[in-house]
């Protein structure tokens, strides 16, 4: 997603950029998904094994039905979407992951590692799928870089929300920005490996094309880096997701660090990422998010997390382009 379509590309349009080649790293945090929605209305046990009768449980592979669980890679940095609160993963995709859980009559254990090789541990068989705020788009759907080179397979997605790049800047904007254009010949933080770090290379192109200055791109490892980075002025400016962005600029000092700027732009899908291999797995998580936008659940998680204006109305198969 982010800023606009006269110096933007399809391949930068949200959360993350192509998926690198980095192995999941840092120390792995394991946690049952059942356990973080305390406050979502997802609540109780579930029958697990082949004796569930939860309603799309003969959906799921046999594996998966007979180990009781789905494996779910995650960033656990990036609220409110899923970050971590008293040792445990919480969030919109952790409680969106658990009402699906219900429809599918298994548990999902999110283990958070690093975003840039989320994909990666997915296909080489760590994670039965990812959920991280992932952008859906053709790059990541034929596993290719920035340049369409060729890096892996590719994974297929499954469509559960929807959201628009926003740009963030210390409270009062002393610096007067007002959208992405505005920051030529400025510093901006941003997370590594983001489709926002390239936005940002694109709009730095563009302002050296238009005869101005580049921008100074400070990529960092996670995205409370960036955010530290702005707060203590050493960036005029962050870029982010828009629901990201806006529960930044509510929360962090008690609402006085941050602003958002401008509006959200280039508006593209979140997916749940899948192997391409795991057609049974794609087509059950299809079913599901399409069962919990029927009964109200959905609309419910997004609420209790503000995330309304990320609301779907019906679950896609690789909807990114």
């Amino acid at each position: 997603m982010t800023a606009s379509s006269t110096r933007r590309t399809t391949a930068a349009r949200s959360r993350f950029a192509a998926v690198g080649s980095i192995a999941v790293a840092g120390v792995l945090i394991l946690t049952g998904c059942g356990d973080q929605t305390d406050d979502s209305g997802n609540e109780g046990a579930k029958e697990t094994g082949k004796s569930s009768t939860a309603p799309l449980f003969d959906k799921l592979p046999k594996k998966i039905q007979d180990a009781g669980v789905i494996k779910a890679g995650t960033n656990a940095e990036y609220a409110p979407m899923e970050f971590q609160e008293g040792g445990k993963i919480v969030g919109v995709d952790p409680d969106i992951a658990a009402a699906l859980g219900e429809k599918l009559g298994v548990e999902f254990q999110f283990t958070s590692g690093s975003f840039d090789g989320l994909i990666t541990a997915l296909n080489s068989g760590r994670y039965d799928l990812a959920m991280s705020s992932i952008t859906d788009n053709k790059q990541r759907q034929e596993g290719l870089d920035d340049k369409g080179k060729k890096l892996g397979p590719g994974v297929d997605f499954v469509d559960y929300f929807v959201a628009g790049t926003a740009v963030y800047v210390q409270k009062g904007n002393p610096k007067k920005i007002n959208s992405i254009e505005d920051l030529c010949g400025q510093t901006a933080a941003v997370q590594r490996g983001t489709t926002y770090e390239k936005a940002l290379q694109d709009q730095s192109k563009a302002c050296t094309d238009d005869g101005k200055k580049k921008i100074e791109i400070e990529p960092f490892e996670n995205d409370t880096e960036a955010q530290t980075r702005v707060k203590a002025g050493g960036a005029v400016a962050g870029v982010n997701d828009y629901p990201v962005a806006v529960d930044l600029s509510r929360k962090a000092d008690g609402g006085n660090a941050f602003e958002v700027v401008g509006e959200q732009v280039d508006a593209g899908p979140f997916g749940i990422a899948v192997n391409k291999d795991n057609k049974e797995l794609t087509a059950a998580l299809e079913a599901a998010v399409n069962a919990i936008i029927e009964d109200g659940t959905y609309k419910k998680i997004l609420e209790k997390w503000g995330a309304e204006s990320g609301a779907i109305d019906k679950a896609a198969i690789n909807g990114g382009k």
